[in-house]
């Protein structure tokens, strides 16, 4: 069994910043690809960022390409989203999912654990 814990999330102003982390634990072996997705409310969830074992090889929802980085350290079992330049229409429930795999994916079923998400307020 993985745990994924969330952090990080909160309110911030149109234009601002914000970073969330994701920190696992429970599996032996930590280097697999994870990932980000977000639910607003009313809508369906949806991919924002995706990052393969090593860090090398990374995958972004085109409305966040440029504003968002995620980013891993593997020794440290924390997988991270740094959102710069955030608008209204980010605000969401923010949720962490790794696969048992070392390549990224970007469908919400190709991850096997979730973690219980963090919430991301943009004001306008």
């Amino acid at each position: 069994q993985v745990q994924l814990v969330e952090s990080g999330g909160g309110l911030v102003q149109a234009g601002g910043s914000l970073s969330v982390s994701c920190a696992a634990s429970g599996r032996s072996n930590y280097n697999y690809a994870m990932a980000w997705f977000r639910q607003a409310p009313g809508q369906e969830r949806e991919f924002v960022a995706a990052i393969n074992w090593n860090g090398r090889n990374t995958d972004y929802l085109d409305s966040v390409k440029g504003r968002f980085t995620i980013s891993r350290d593997n020794a440290k079992k924390t997988v991270y989203l740094q959102m710069n330049s955030l608008k209204p229409d980010d605000t969401a429930v923010y949720y962490c999912a790794s696969r048992p795999y070392y390549s990224l994916g970007s469908r919400s079923g190709e991850y096997d654990y979730w973690g219980q998400g963090t919430q991301v307020t943009v004001s306008s």
